[in-house]
């Protein structure tokens, strides 16, 4: 399957069973998939609508309705969505938004690789809040990690991101589909749908209860309470906490050629970047550099104490992005030693180049 291909199908195995969304590249293909894989489907709704606004709002009330909501963009049309992702943070709604980022800013290189959305993905809606970004290095990931997309956001009643990119997207390699799929739904019943719990039940509308939804400050049952300080310090505490206290069960990366009780460089990597950067460590380990590499498939919430833990045995820690270092402000701010190597030109970083990094800061 090509990328964009394979997340359309995770999200029909983990259950999506409605989607708004606007062509643009480089997600068009996951809009184009699901459209033909739900008209063969029973009780599926694939929308087109006019715009990237107009979309998420949709996926925001199908939520509300008991669906299992998506939609996809790229960085423009993920800019248009921030308001409305806000929304969605502070009336807990589960959906899933996919980003295959590309070259920006603005409309920038439509069909060229990037991974400048990392920052805008984590901090472009207003306020305090905690949410959730993956980020697949494979057509293999792109499946799975937007099954596991659904399953955090019904889990933690938050929007979920799963940030890929051009080059990912449109990457094509053999994609394993379990025979059966581990979904998780969201429960409905048990307390007031904004409060009390940590992650409280979400009713249905047209299941019977008052329901009241509301970007503004409310009380655990949705009433608005603009004027109560602590009714707002209460419910951003608990926003905040339902993710951060829950970050071992959030929280995926993978350790690769970190068994070195010493390693001469950390590599610390995620998305299509991260096969570059594997790629070399396994050149440089050849030519005798201890090099490891540290993947983060989940980039938020931040995976700081295997960051800070694995970057305490090495010499020197090197984070190569296709951005100008966003990731690399994380980072550092654990393991103040790490450097980073940037391309912003619409390409995509190869071996080499990492290579020929690793050798310049080993020499200086």
């Amino acid at each position: 399957m090509q990328g964009d291909e394979a997340c359309a199908e995770g999200a029909i195995a983990a259950g999506c069973d409605f989607y708004a969304g606007y062509p643009i590249t480089p997600a068009s293909e996951i809009m184009e998939t699901i459209s033909r894989r739900f008209a063969e489907l029973p009780g599926r709704t694939f929308v087109q609508m006019e715009d990237e606004l107009g979309s998420i709002a949709a996926v925001i009330g199908a939520a509300w309705a008991g669906a299992k909501a998506m939609t996809a963009t790229s960085g423009p049309g993920l800019s248009l969505m921030l308001e409305n992702l806000g929304y969605a943070i502070m009336t807990e709604t589960p959906l899933v938004l996919v980003d295959i980022q590309r070259a920006g800013p603005s409309t920038g290189q439509a069909t060229r690789p990037a991974q400048g959305d990392v920052m805008q993905a984590r901090w472009g809606a207003s306020g305090d809040y905690e949410l959730i970004v993956l980020s697949p290095w494979s057509a293999q990931e792109m499946y799975d990690e937007t099954m596991r997309a659904f399953n955090l956001a019904e889990r933690f009643r938050v929007p979920v991101l799963v940030l890929g990119d051009e080059g990912v997207g449109h990457l094509r390699e053999k994609v394993t589909v379990s025979a059966t799929t581990r979904v998780y739904n969201r429960i409905s019943e048990g307390g007031p749908p904004f409060g009390e719990q940590l992650v409280p039940p979400m009713p249905s509308f047209g299941q019977g209860q008052k329901l009241l939804v509301t970007g503004s400050t409310h009380d655990a049952y949705g009433y608005r309470r603009t004027a109560d300080s602590k009714a707002q310090a209460t419910l951003v505490q608990r926003l905040v906490d339902k993710i951060t206290t829950q970050k071992a069960e959030i929280e995926h990366y993978e350790r690769l050629l970190c068994d070195d009780a010493q390693l001469d460089v950390l590599l610390i990597a995620y998305g299509f970047t991260a096969r570059s950067a594997y790629r070399a460590a396994l050149d440089l380990r050849a030519e005798g550099v201890r090099a490891g590499l540290l993947r983060l498939v989940t980039l938020w919430p931040f995976a700081e104490e295997a960051v800070r833990d694995i970057a305490a045995r090495a010499r020197f820690v090197l984070v190569p992005e296709m951005n100008r270092g966003q990731l690399l402000r994380e980072v550092q701010r654990v393991a103040p030693i790490a450097r980073g190597y940037h391309r912003t030109d619409g390409e995509v970083i190869e071996p080499g180049e990492i290579v020929a990094a690793v050798k310049t800061e080993l020499v200086s």
